[in-house]
């Protein structure tokens, strides 16, 4: 017969496996499956593609919930834990975090964000890619006067015509003046067509995104910004922490090894101008790579 103390032993081992057994089969993100969630535009749809179809290819199984909403919502559901991971950018995530946040490299950005985060969240490593504002030139003009960066516009400013958002001369004019010593001869407001009034000659300097797929298409030069006016915006996976295992950031992580600016600026212009479908661009992009 068995004893008290065995039969309480072995209660108590059938009733944590049956907990177990439970909680694993109540939770859909349990083991090796993954939410992909994304804001609701086109890049950041063919970021979390790419990142689903580099985990699929690991043998991750993949729920994609795109196309979603802003980063407030996002980040609700990520925090809640109802989506694993998030393509993020860096500074816009830090900005949202702490408006007041001074931080502008890469490296800076994200120790102020690994201190922001609460600990359910992890950020993982950021690629070299970004999708911030640039100060673009036209390839004559870049040619015409050997720019290469902001600071070369100091001695020229006074003569060329800046375009933008209606909201970029205030928030940018006095920091072109403190940090490179730019100003300029006249800020025209030319919002979405900033590219083509740059090519046309409407402006002769303008800001353009990086992955803007017009830069490609007209021709256009960003000028480097060595003094991180326009502070980081480095594509980021950020992940649930508890619903991903090390398979999952791994991946993700390779993944910003891989992907630079030119790499997404060439697919934005594959999904925005030629009309790729995003799925298809980063099935592409991840055989490309070595990633599949």
């Amino acid at each position: 017969m068995l004893s008290a103390r065995v039969l309480t032993a072995a209660a108590v081992a059938a009733a944590a496996a049956l907990s177990m057994t439970a909680c694993s089969s109540s939770d859909p993100l349990s083991g090796n499956k993954v939410v992909i969630g994304s804001a609701n535009f086109p890049e950041n749809v063919l970021l979390a593609s790419i990142y689903s179809q580099a985990l699929q290819a690991k043998g991750v199984k993949v729920t994609e919930k795109f196309d979603i909403g802003s980063r407030e919502v996002l980040y609700g559901q990520l925090k809640d834990g109802k989506l694993t991971i998030l393509p993020e950018y860096n500074g816009g995530l830090l900005s949202y975090l702490d408006p007041k946040s001074t931080a502008a490299s890469s490296a800076d950005v994200n120790a102020a964000l690994a201190k922001d985060l609460p600990s359910s969240i992890e950020l993982l490593n950021s690629a070299a890619a970004e999708d911030k504002d640039t100060l673009t030139v036209s390839q004559e003009t870049a040619a015409k006067y050997n720019l290469k960066s902001i600071a070369d516009l100091a001695p020229l400013g006074a003569q060329f015509t800046v375009g933008g958002q209606p909201e970029f001369k205030s928030r940018r004019e006095q920091q072109f003046q403190d940090v490179y010593g730019v100003g300029f001869k006249e800020w025209k407001p030319t919002a979405d067509t900033t590219a083509n009034a740059i090519k046309d000659g409407t402006v002769q300097v303008g800001d353009v995104f990086t992955t803007d797929p017009r830069i490609t298409s007209l021709g256009l030069v960003p000028l480097a910004d060595p003094k991180n006016l326009f502070g980081a915006q480095n594509v980021t996976p950020v992940v649930y922490k508890s619903q991903a295992n090390s398979t999952v950031t791994d991946t993700l992580n390779a993944v910003s090894a891989k992907l630079d600016t030119a790499g997404l600026l060439a697919m934005m212009k594959q999904v925005s101008v030629d009309k790729d479908d995003p799925s298809q661009v980063a099935k592409e992009w991840v055989k490309a790579n070595g990633l599949a």
